[in-house]
């Protein structure tokens, strides 16, 4: 191994692992066709991938995107080879974290190229490995093995981002408006517009998998990929109705703002109209007109103030039975 970089390269016959080959005698093990060839690798150099490119033949094109990485998940043939591209997904500090992962499935090899943020499919060879008479279907089973991993990891992700949105439906009703909301709500629908764009094209890809037209997959094979199609059907219902409710929610967040703003408004409405009238009152009396027969009154002053008091009163109460204070 070189580093980190050959994570595994083993060899099967029958479902049985034989001792690990070297990555520059697997010409050797291509030739036997008993056998088939498993190789992981992680972020590999252009060197190293120069040199599987020369023993498996794989295409030009599929190399540069694979040594680029950053693509969108895909399926493509290139002769006798499939390229696949998966995109990753994992919850970190309640941060979606994405990876990618390229397959060449070939008749008697399959090679797992990781990229970015990706957990280590160590436990799905176990686990193949365990189960001899799966493991003996060939590279098919191996991609499936893989796939099904893939997708798995999409439903924590989804439930973490679930229980996010319980949160934030209970900040939205149950606090008063604050601008991190907002923020919280926008930055959940882009994460969950992620994990849309990584999950979708698995069931075109799922689909592809599951056609006669593809000879590289065995017809004893083909059943297993249902499997991971129904669960990116279900994945991507998943995150459509997450979105839907998110949608709602945001919408309740800007009606609840509005209904916010409205009572403030009609508070300094309701107080408005009060102070309106002892400053109408100041505001005749302080006219300094000579002639106001009510200058004269005795009891003018004490009326006057009676009635502005009684009128205020009268308002305040009246706006405190319509809600409006």
């Amino acid at each position: 191994m070189t580093g980190n970089v050959i994570v595994n390269c083993a060899a099967y016959c029958e479902g049985l692992r034989v001792p690990d080959v070297d990555i520059d005698n697997i010409s050797e093990i291509l030739n036997q066709p008993d056998k088939f060839v498993w190789i992981g690798l992680h972020e590999p150099g252009t060197e190293l991938l120069a040199k599987i490119q020369k023993q498996f033949g794989l295409h030009d094109l599929a190399i540069e995107d694979t040594h680029r990485a950053h693509q969108r998940p895909k399926i493509e043939a290139y002769g006798d080879t499939l390229f696949i591209v998966l995109r990753t997904v994992q919850m970190h500090e309640k941060q979606i974290d994405l990876g990618e992962t390229h397959f060449f499935v070939g008749k008697n090899f399959i090679i797992t190229v990781r990229h970015g943020s990706s957990l280590a499919y160590t436990d799905v060879r176990l686990r193949c490995e365990s189960t001899p008479h799966l493991l003996q279907k060939g590279p098919g089973f191996a991609l499936y093995a893989v796939m099904d991993a893939i997708v798995d990891q999409y439903f924590p992700v989804l439930d973490a981002l679930g229980e996010e949105l319980e949160n934030l439906e209970e900040k939205i009703f149950d606090e008063t408006f604050r601008r991190e909301t907002t923020a919280q709500i926008y930055h959940l629908k882009h994460q969950l517009l992620d994990v849309k764009r990584s999950v979708s094209p698995l069931i075109d890809i799922c689909n592809r998998l599951m056609r006669f037209d593809l000879k590289l997959i065995e017809e004893e094979t083909r059943p297993y990929f249902r499997d991971v199609y129904d669960h990116s059907i279900r994945i991507n219902e998943m995150v459509d109705n997450s979105r839907d409710l998110l949608s709602t929610a945001l919408e309740a967040n800007l009606s609840l703002i509005s209904i916010s703003q409205n009572e403030v408004s009609k508070r300094f409405a309701g107080w408005a109209a009060i102070i309106g009238i002892p400053t109408m009152v100041a505001g005749v009396y302080g006219m300094n007109f000579k002639y106001m027969p009510e200058l004269d009154w005795q009891l003018g002053y004490p009326i006057i103030m009676t009635l502005t008091v009684g009128v205020c009163t009268g308002l305040y109460f009246h706006f405190k039975r319509s809600g409006w204070l």
